[in-house]
């Protein structure tokens, strides 16, 4: 699968969206990738982990020993695509704002991690996954996504896989663009913390 056929995916599940929203970042966008519409169609997200899963085992070398991914949008992602590279899966929740292994989930010092997220907008959540995973003495080798909306400029501070690019202008609220100016904004994002 190339980055048009995973992209025509989110089309097809009418999860690739235009309008004006507020991202989890606190920038705005005129474009909006919904990864819980697409998560609705188990074979729809199939395809892509199984895409995303044959992408990382193309472009790493070493052997996996987890994958682990934020949450709450990552999980079902992070699952399906270690479902395919035959690896347990974990999960981070948020403690006190930051991420943490929880419910029982270890890591062995120095195992070998993907850690997997759905949408890399500005990178935050998937530099804080990398580095909850680093702090449990686990070492990252490599950040995979469906989607890298930065179209490859982000840098979340390990290598990155993603099984599509795409590159999303976002602008702080300061700075709207004249097509958003005084159009109301919609938040579909689910972080929840302030920036």
């Amino acid at each position: 699968m190339d980055s048009s056929e995973a992209l025509k995916e989110f089309e097809q599940a009418g999860a690739l969206q235009k309008g004006h929203f507020i991202l989890s970042s606190g920038l705005h966008s005129d474009t909006y990738l919904n990864k819980s519409i697409v998560s609705m169609y188990p074979d729809r997200t199939e395809r892509l982990c199984r895409a995303l899963a044959q992408k990382v085992s193309n472009e790493i070398d070493d052997s996996i020993d987890y994958v682990i991914s934020p949450a709450m949008g990552a999980i079902i992602y992070g699952y399906e695509t270690a479902r395919h590279i035959d690896v347990p899966f974990m999960f981070l929740e948020r403690v006190d704002g930051e991420f943490q292994l929880r419910r029982g989930f270890a890591i062995k010092p120095g195992a070998r991690v993907l850690v997997v997220e759905d949408i890399v907008s500005t990178g935050l959540s998937a530099r804080e996954a990398i580095m909850a995973v680093r702090e449990a003495d686990g070492e990252v080798l490599a950040l995979a996504c469906l989607v890298d909306r930065s179209g490859g400029s982000v840098d979340v501070g390990a290598p990155m896989i993603s099984l599509a690019q795409l590159n999303v202008a976002a602008w702080s609220p300061d700075e709207l663009p004249a097509h958003l100016e005084g159009t109301p904004a919609m938040k579909p994002g689910s972080r929840g913390i302030s920036q």
